[in-house]
C-alpha cells in the first residue's frame, strides 16, 4: 500500500534585517542532528491544509497569517520509509508573534536564507522554491502583510520589500505605487523614529489576500 503523503511548511519571517525560515533540529533518525522543515504525516481523516495549519500553530502559536499550498514533491530518498510524497506549504509570520515551542528535543531555530545549516531531505530546494514563490506575489498580492504589525511605516514596509527581492528600491516610487494600490491607508497616529520628526502609521486597508 502507498504509504500517505507528509507536510511541511516553509515558515518565513523577517527578523534582524534578514528573511529567516524556521527550522527543527532533528532528534532522531533518519538524518539525526540535521535541519528540517517542520512537518509531519497526515493524522488519520486529516486533510493536506488541516494538517499544515496544525503544524504552523504547534512550531509558532499563531494561526491567522498567511498559508499556502506550494508545490508537491517526491519524498527524498531517506525519508521513503514513511511516505513518497511530501506536500509543502509556505506561511509568513510576524516574528514579533511567533512564540517558538520549547522542548528538549527537536528544537526549532530561525536561520537566515542566505545561511542555512546543513539541512535533512533536501529541503533547502523547498526553502528555495517558496522563496521565488513569495517573490513573485509581491507583484501582484498584498500577502506582505503577514510579515507586519497591525501598524507600521512606510520606511518599515519599503523595508521588508528589500529584505524579501533583495534589491534596494527608490522611496519615492516604492511610496507612490504602494499608496496607488490602496493596499495600505493612513491611520491617525504617528510614530517616533528616533531624532527625526514623528512618521505617518500607516496599515493594511486588508490583511486578507488580495490580488490588485
Amino acid at each position: 500500500m502507498r504509504p500517505p503523503p507528509a507536510v511541511a511548511v516553509v515558515i518565513l519571517t523577517v527578523r534582524e534585517g534578514a528573511l529567516q525560515a524556521l527550522l527543527i533540529n532533528r532528534g532522531g533518525g533518519p538524518d539525526a542532528g540535521r535541519w528540517a522543515l517542520p512537518g509531519g504525516l497526515l493524522l488519520d481523516g486529516e486533510g493536506l491544509d488541516a494538517a499544515a495549519s496544525r503544524v504552523l500553530v504547534r512550531e509558532t502559536g499563531v494561526a491567522d497569517v498567511y498559508l499556502e499550498q506550494l508545490y508537491t514533491f517526491d519524498a527524498a530518498p531517506t525519508a521513503k520509509a514513511t511516505s513518497s510524497l511530501l506536500v509543502s506549504y509556505f506561511a509568513l509570520v510576524d516574528a514579533v508573534r511567533a512564540r517558538l515551542v520549547s522542548r528538549e528535543t527537536w528544537q526549532p531555530g530561525w536561520f537566515p536564507l542566505r545561511a542555512l545549516p546543513e539541512m535533512a531531505f533536501e529541503n533547502d530546494a523547498v526553502i528555495g522554491y517558496a522563496l521565488r514563490r513569495l517573490r513573485a506575489k509581491l507583484e501582484y498580492t498584498n500577502v506582505v502583510y503577514s510579515l507586519m504589525p497591525e501598524e507600521f511605516t512606510l520606511t518599515e514596509l519599503q523595508r521588508v520589500y528589500e529584505v524579501i527581492t533583495d534589491e534596494q528600491l527608490d522611496k519615492r516610487n516604492f511610496r507612490r505605487r504602494v499608496l496607488s494600490l490602496a493596499i495600505v491607508s493612513p491611520t491617525s497616529r504617528r510614530a517616533a523614529r528616533g531624532a527625526h520628526r514623528p512618521a505617518q502609521l500607516y496599515q493594511f486597508s486588508s490583511r486578507k489576500p488580495m490580488e490588485f
